[in-house]
């Protein structure tokens, strides 16, 4: 009798292709570590029949974030279902969680993910995906659970403690994520998502040296990794630079490391907006910057596949002063007005009138850009991304504020940040102004 086929994780796979294991495992130890050879399962789809095979290029084209992946992948997870291979129990899951995922069905996916994590605590591909959706969701406690979940079972693997750490980090339960992160570490010295999570804890506790000085450490290991995982701790150090006042070196991180190694990809493209953003809220002349990313953003106006990345699409447009902006507008507005089910309230309560603050801000109206963004900001959770991708909004909410003269609330906002960033010479700055302004400049300089 043949010897099970079975992933580098130990899980038992149907494949029609022996020789297809060796793409499975590029795609299971790939997605996990970030690293772009998980794109090596798409040629085994196009001759082996497993349903898994299947499954994961079908994943790989919802990865896109854009409104043709649904339907250049369902031809993958139709194929899936009508396999004739005898698939296990796992796999099917997988199948039906990928499934519901290219229908729209978020939470469906969610709940299979779960129970998958149960189940088949070792099918860390499946754990992983169901972070990603749980994260769009605002659901940091949710993707803890799936980490701890799978813990007991593949505490070996050290992407599971970098998905732990990150899930910690965002629950705000800071010591608990760096633990986690050097554990990762020192399983494994290349673990991108274990620098990524110790590099959130570092910027949310004013670690702004340690931190710029640690990720530029692990860097050289940053090879062969997806342009997202790549470009992103290159941004994350990018913010470390920038509040240390490194102007010129962000702007090289920006040139050379964080946009133009895939354009067309909406996580590349949002690292961008956010960065140039960032950077003209410093007080940074970004030059012409933001007309090449507004090339790229003007094929983004009919996606309205995560309203965080809308909500980029469109600021980034509006700082370019691109027409789209405005049509762009218009379509997120019939989206949200469409929205059903449990992004309903996400799109029509907070990305609504936060996209009505920042083209009002882009557009010079700060008092507009006050009301509308103060209303979405209790709820920015709901769209998604990290506190500190979300943290772009704040600032150009602060920025808003400083601007149409309300200087009492900018101060009792800065005030609090600059005590939990004292190393931070762009907050320092920001607050001189606002207390200078208000005639306190001695009660500044006595916080010195």
């Amino acid at each position: 009798m043949a010897a099970e086929l079975r992933d580098a994780l130990g899980n038992p796979l149907a494949v029609s292709d022996p020789a297809s294991v060796a793409a499975v495992n590029d795609f299971v130890e790939g997605f996990i570590a970030c690293e772009a050879r998980a794109v090596n399962v798409l040629p085994a789809a196009q001759h082996d029949d497993g349903p898994i095979v299947q499954a994961y290029a079908a994943a790989l084209h919802m990865f896109a974030e854009s409104r043709e992946g649904p339907g250049n992948a369902r031809p993958f997870i139709e194929r899936a279902l009508a396999s004739p291979l005898a698939a296990s129990e796992r796999e099917q899951r997988f199948v039906r969680a990928v499934q519901a995922w290219i229908d729209g069905d978020i939470n469906l996916a969610i709940r299979l993910h779960e129970e998958q994590a149960r189940e088949h605590p070792r099918d860390l591909a499946s754990l992983k995906l169901g972070q990603y959706h749980l994260f769009n969701q605002g659901d940091s406690p949710g993707m803890l659970r799936l980490a701890l979940a799978a813990l007991p079972a593949a505490a070996d693997v050290p992407y599971l403690h970098g998905m732990a750490a990150f899930a910690w980090e965002q629950c705000h339960l800071l010591a608990q994520a760096e633990r986690a992160a050097r554990q990762a570490i020192h399983l494994c010295r290349k673990e991108p998502w274990a620098h990524h999570a110790l590099a959130h804890v570092m910027l949310t506790e004013g670690r702004l040296t340690e931190g710029m000085a640690f990720l530029r450490d692990v860097s050289p290991t940053w090879t062969g990794l997806n342009s997202f995982m790549v470009t992103h701790n290159w941004w994350h150090l990018a913010l470390f630079a920038l509040d240390l006042g490194q102007h010129d070196e962000v702007l090289r991180l920006y040139d050379e490391q964080v946009w133009g190694v895939v354009k067309e990809y909406s996580q590349d493209q949002v690292n961008a907006v956010s960065l140039l953003a960032r950077l003209e809220l410093a007080g940074v002349d970004v030059g012409e910057r933001w007309q090449d990313v507004g090339r790229y953003l003007a094929t983004r106006l009919d996606d309205h596949v995560l309203p965080f990345l809308d909500m980029q699409y469109l600021y980034g447009l509006a700082r370019a002063q691109r027409p789209e902006a405005a049509l762009l507008m218009r379509h997120i507005e019939a989206h949200a007005a469409q929205a059903a089910g449990p992004s309903r309230a996400a799109w029509q309560r907070v990305c609504l009138p936060a996209c009505r603050g920042l083209l009002a801000h882009a557009a010079g109206d700060h008092a507009t850009a006050v009301d509308e963004l103060g209303a979405a900001l209790p709820r920015l959770l709901e769209i998604g991304g990290s506190h500190a991708q979300r943290d772009l909004f704040a600032q150009i909410h602060l920025d808003a504020l400083i601007r149409s003269g309300g200087l009492s609330g900018a101060q009792n906002l800065l005030q609090q940040q600059l005590r939990g960033q004292p190393e931070s010479l762009r907050l320092r700055r920001q607050a001189e102004a606002v207390y200078a302004a208000l005639g306190l400049d001695s009660a500044l300089a006595s916080l010195a």
